[in-house]
Formats: structure tokens, sequence, C-alpha cells
């Protein structure tokens, strides 16, 4: 199932790098850039999450809050948020729940090998949960930029 723009947020809960839980619905009233990555620790996820802390006082200002989404289990969060000095949720899908509900646990390819992993996706939500913008199969350089201007 692929999400759309004007959709419905569908809502979860997980626990999170803090081990605490998280639901999305916790969201409600406030804009959300929820951002799907493959693997904790990665260069590409790593530069990816360090530009989102890089520009986190342009985001907020925005008014919206980030949350991150991997397969990783809490423990590996926590070592990535610290390894980082991140400044966001990590939210972890140790189960692909998550991933499969928004559409992004998808089979890849590398170098003529299938498997299945998350597709690197990032989702903008308004006040009321719905879909604002999706970006599908992001590329790390130039992305938060476009999310930023995304958000106005």
């Amino acid at each position: 199932m692929s999400l759309t723009v004007h959709t419905s947020a569908p809502d979860f809960t997980a626990p999170t790098d803090s081990g605490t839980s998280v639901s999305l619905s916790d969201y409600k009233g406030k804009r959300v850039v929820l951002y799907f990555y493959p693997k904790d620790n990665t260069s590409g996820c790593t530069q990816q999450a360090c530009d989102f802390r890089d520009n986190m006082e342009r985001l907020t200002s925005k008014g919206v809050t980030v949350i991150g989404v991997s397969p990783d289990n809490v423990k590996s969060h926590l070592k990535f948020k610290q390894n980082f000095d991140l400044n966001f949720v990590l939210v972890s899908d140790e189960d692909k729940s998550i991933c499969t509900q928004y559409g992004v646990w998808v089979e890849k390819s590398m170098y003529g090998r299938k498997y299945m992993g998350v597709e690197r996706t990032t989702f903008i939500f308004d006040e009321q949960g719905t879909i604002t913008h999706v970006f599908p199969k992001v590329k790390v350089p130039g992305h938060v930029e476009a999310v930023i201007s995304a958000l106005g």
C-alpha cells in the first residue's frame, strides 16, 4: 500500500531511542516530518540524520517535529543518537509493521540480488494528521532542503 497526499497518516505506537513508547497520534495538532531510513550508523542514513539535526532550528521554526523510523532496535537507536548528537526521536520498527503500513518495506535489488528493505521515504503531515507531502526514493544530498522548502 502506498500512501498519497491528502490521505490520513496511519497511527502507530512503537518504542523510541529513549525506551519510552510514542504514538503518532501524540502529535495531533502539530506538523510532523516522519522519515523512514534503512539502517543506523550507515553512511547515507548518518548523513540524512545529521542533515536533519543540523537544520533542526529551521525545521522547528516552521512548527514541525521530526521523527525518524527504521527497523533497528532501541539499543541501536540510542547508540546512533548518542554518536551523532541527534536532536529528534528515533522510532524502532523491528517487526517492520510501521514500514509495511506506510508502504516503505519493499523488495530491493543490489548487484542482482533481491532482498526486502526500507525504501528511504519522507512524509509531512499537517496538524490534523493528513499527509501534505510524500518524498519517495529519497536521495540524501539536498533532501532536507527540499523538506524545508515544502514546509513553506
